[in-house]
């Protein structure tokens, strides 16, 4: 991932994505200007933040003998935490001792706590109400099968959400409540995993490096220098984030919703957040530059515990990816023809130890810009599928075009699974039968 490319947010008329322009300096300040002028028509934290390294681990649990995998229909009469009165999956209302209460969930429920340590849940969503975009609908569905599709090949449970859980908490902050109430309501899960509506999954093999994040509690997509020497509120994207199921994620999120359109603070926070990030152009405080604010100015309280990624493309700008597809499966293509193992016909639910080979492979490949490597996410920020009221840098039909491609290329992982590719990007609907030992053997006509 380059380090030097910076990210543009655009206000978005669907409450749940969140919409960035990868550009640096006042142009790219201007350009954000005008998509955010378009849209328009707490308690203290815990005095000990540190993160939680997997409840599963510190428990010493395992499955009982005789009952492997999870036990969906047990749930002892013991009481746990669902039996307080004053429990609220609201944002406003604080959770205390959240770590020993998913500890104490654990033990009683020991068929879920084998794992747990790395179990991941992913959260989208999109608004309530039909598209405006004619075609807006279909997209949406597209995307999130992009997402039911990553989630089933790694064992992710995925959550959708279409409705604000928060009434208040319009457009990108929306995300806040969804993501609290699902850490209340899966204890089981480790981490919890956001992921704009508008972006798709473009590696379907590329998991994440749970290791590298071990000591801390949120992963977001950003570059620290960015943030810390230019002080550019451009320097991180908040629309793909992986947060710990922790007290101190608890904490967080309820500072960092503080500064959100529910809160008696709103318009102050938005005068703050102008202040100190010079490039910010519009007053209204909005949850990245919030973001940005906290790692910032909350270094010791905040900031040591958020990993800031910019190896690879945790999420990437559709605009450098798109151009560049149609060459890295030229270059995967060429593997398998060399590599038989890589070409063998296998269950979809082993598919892990394919993407372990094909690691082999790539070790030169490279990550971000300039990289023959399958993008891990690609990130449709300005083009407001929903709505179709794009960023004017670019047209409608070229969004299109690139969401077609970009959703087809990470298609062809999966139907590959089960015997079938799209040949032609452009083609959503054709997709011939492959033939045996393909690429090996090539594909003629359709036949297999």
């Amino acid at each position: 991932m380059p380090k030097h490319n910076s990210l543009l947010r655009t206000k978005t008329s669907s409450f749940f994505s969140s919409c960035f322009l990868y550009g640096a300096g006042t142009s790219a300040s201007f350009l954000l200007a005008w998509a955010f002028w378009s849209f328009f028509s707490s308690p203290a934290p815990s005095a000990n933040p540190s993160p939680s390294r997997g409840l599963a681990s510190e428990a010493a649990l395992s499955c009982p003998a005789g009952k492997a995998g999870h036990n969906r229909s047990y749930d002892p009469p013991d009481p746990t935490f669902y039996d307080d009165p004053e429990l609220s999956y609201t944002i406003e209302k604080t959770i205390k001792n959240w770590d020993e209460k998913r500890r104490e969930w654990l033990e009683k429920h020991p068929s879920f706590a084998a794992g747990a340590a790395d179990r991941i849940l992913m959260v989208t969503g999109s608004q309530a109400t039909p598209c405006k975009n004619p075609i807006g609908d279909h997209l949406l569905l597209r995307f999130f099968k992009n997402k039911a599709d990553y989630c089933r090949i790694h064992g992710y449970d995925i959550f959708y959400n279409t409705v604000l859980l928060q009434p208040k908490m319009f457009s990108f902050w929306a995300k806040m409540p969804a993501v609290k109430a699902v850490m209340l309501a899966h204890p089981e899960a480790e981490w919890i995993w956001w992921v704009d509506s508008d972006t798709a999954f473009t590696d379907m093999d590329f998991t994440l490096p749970l290791d590298r994040y071990k000591a801390h509690n949120l992963v977001v997509h950003g570059w620290p220098h960015l943030i810390h020497r230019e002080k550019s509120w451009t320097g991180l994207n908040a629309g793909v984030f992986l947060m710990r199921n922790c007290q101190w994620s608890m904490d967080f999120m309820e500072e960092w919703a503080s500064m959100g359109p529910q809160a008696p603070e709103y318009d102050k926070w938005g005068v703050i957040q102008r202040t100190t990030f010079k490039d910010k152009t519009f007053p209204e405080s909005d949850d990245q530059t919030g973001l940005a604010y906290l790692i910032l100015k909350e270094r010791e309280k905040w900031g040591n515990k958020i990993y800031m990624e910019d190896e690879y493309y945790f999420e990437g700008y559709w605009m450098e990816i798109v151009g560049t597809l149609e060459n890295i499966t030229d270059a995967y293509t060429g593997i398998e023809k060399r590599e038989r193992r890589l070409r063998r016909r296998h269950a979809e639910r082993v598919g892990e130890s394919y993407g372990k080979v094909w690691e082999e492979h790539l070790k030169d490949a490279g990550y971000g810009r300039g990289s023959w490597r399958r993008p891990f996410m690609t990130h449709f920020t300005g083009c407001q599928p929903c709505s179709g009221d794009h960023n004017q840098m670019y047209s409608g039909q070229s969004c299109w075009d690139a969401m077609q491609i970009a959703l087809n290329f990470a298609d062809n992982q999966v139907p590959r699974r089960y015997g079938f590719v799209h040949r032609d990007l452009l083609d959503t609907s054709t997709v011939p039968p492959l033939p045996f030992d393909y690429p090996a053997s090539d594909l003629v006509g359709g036949a297999s």
